[in-house]
């Protein structure tokens, strides 16, 4: 698509630069790619909520149209496993082979690809070994947690050639794609400002407390992995989300969806600098969760625009989603019906009459286009370098956030910088 406004021509290069030229179809992809009457024998990789409603549910009505099948199931609790295998009896009328941890998962020689649902500090670890196991993967965002697991992982797909489509799916949303036209033809002008502040009244790890999780029935040490050594504790492993050593809150969490977005609109390359600051500060209790309650990120790119990220899980109001340019503003506080107008640019032109609705254009969605991908050998929407640009931002923030420094990225390091 033309790039008008404040958009180079080379910017949507320069994610590619920092990480090495990734070619759609290499050879090593091309090998891996499977042929369009081969089943695709699936494993599943974290069969929580994510795993089996998200994952196996969003392949699942796909599955006349691409045949494959899910042959393997992994998780370290118990109860999660045989629920995920419960639908796999449900859909293909046996079971699949029930593992305890990823590796027994990937020494599996019918498993053709992999889908990533584990706690958000396994993910690197668990897409690095996918990948050096050759197999192809969709992997659930925020993708890392440390920058140097990061580099690891994105280095292992790269030498493997498989294909990796990360979960943010908006970029696979037809009302996005069109938000990317409105924004690429320079509708709404030059860019300033980019900003998300996304509320709840509670903060969302409060919903798994309470889970029958008993000590029997985990691995408690394979859940840990790299974290220190301690008892095991029902109601950290049920509630992980609010502890800050397995995630870090809002910011990858959700932060990572609109990141990823803004990115995939824009052009943008990776952000020049970060600052961010936030707590806990409405949910101190008995609990004691470390994960910050309220949070704000601000990016400056290289493109010459500012992009906010904040959350509030202390009051529910206040959401919202915007791209302020000279000529207008584009409104996505609803994903599937964007907008935009005139309203607020100074340099507005007369061209833009009214609230428009941004027109969708279709593609696959996103679990049909990495399907469709695995047979392929093609890039999917959200390629591992799209991966490598939405984790380095929400690690710039979140090192921030824990030294209280504004962070910058060496690119020529691969390193993120504390100032």
């Amino acid at each position: 698509m033309p790039r008008r406004g404040f958009l180079k021509s080379s910017a949507g290069l320069a994610v590619g630069a920092a990480l090495g030229a990734y070619t759609p179809l290499s050879a090593a992809t091309a090998r891996r790619a499977i042929g369009a009457n081969d089943r695709i024998r699936i494993g599943i990789i974290g069969c929580g909520e994510r795993g089996r409603t998200a994952h196996m549910e969003g392949i699942f009505k796909h599955l006349a149209a691409t045949n494959f099948e899910i042959v393997a199931v992994c998780d370290t609790w118990s109860v999660a496993r045989d629920r995920a295998n419960a639908k796999v009896r449900e859909w293909f009328g046996r079971d699949a082979k029930a593992c305890v941890n990823h590796r027994q998962l990937l020494e599996l020689d019918q498993v053709d690809a992999v889908m990533i649902a584990t706690p958000d500090h396994h993910h690197t670890t668990h897409l690095e070994a996918a990948a050096k196991a050759g197999k192809h993967i969709y992997v659930e965002k925020p993708l890392a947690t440390e920058m140097d697991k990061l580099v690891r992982a994105v280095d292992a797909v790269k030498a493997a050639g498989t294909v990796v489509q990360v979960g943010t799916q908006l970029r696979s949303l037809p009302s996005i794609v069109g938000a990317r036209e409105v924004v690429q033809t320079g509708k709404i002008g030059k860019l300033s400002r980019v900003e998300e502040c996304r509320n709840d009244e509670k903060p969302y790890w409060y919903q798994y407390l309470g889970r029958d999780v008993k000590k029997e029935d985990v691995d408690w040490q394979e859940f840990l992995g790299d974290r220190p050594k301690r008892p095991f504790n029902a109601e950290m492993y049920s509630a992980w989300y609010g502890h800050y050593e397995f995630c870090q809150g809002p910011i990858p969490q959700w932060g990572a969806h609109f990141l990823d977005m803004a990115h995939y609109i824009t052009g943008c390359s990776i952000p020049a600098s970060c600052v961010c600051t936030g707590g806990i500060f409405t949910w101190k209790d008995e609990h004691q969760f470390t994960t910050p309650d309220c949070i704000q990120a601000t990016w400056i790119y290289p493109e010459g625009f500012l992009l906010t990220s904040s959350n509030n899980l202390g009051n529910g109001f206040g959401n919202t989603r915007k791209f302020f340019g000279d000529k207008g503003v584009l409104k996505v506080d609803n994903w599937n019906a964007p907008t935009y107008s005139a309203q607020g640019g100074p340099r507005r032109d007369g061209s833009l009459r009214g609230e428009l609705a941004v027109t969708p254009i279709e593609r696959p969605d996103h679990f049909l286009d990495w399907l469709q991908c695995v047979r392929s050998g093609k890039t999917p929407h959200a390629s591992i370098d799209a991966g490598y640009q939405h984790a380095v931002a929400c690690l710039m923030a979140m090192i921030s956030y824990e030294t209280g420094r504004r962070t910058v990225y060496n690119a020529a390091k691969r390193k993120i910088e504390t100032t």
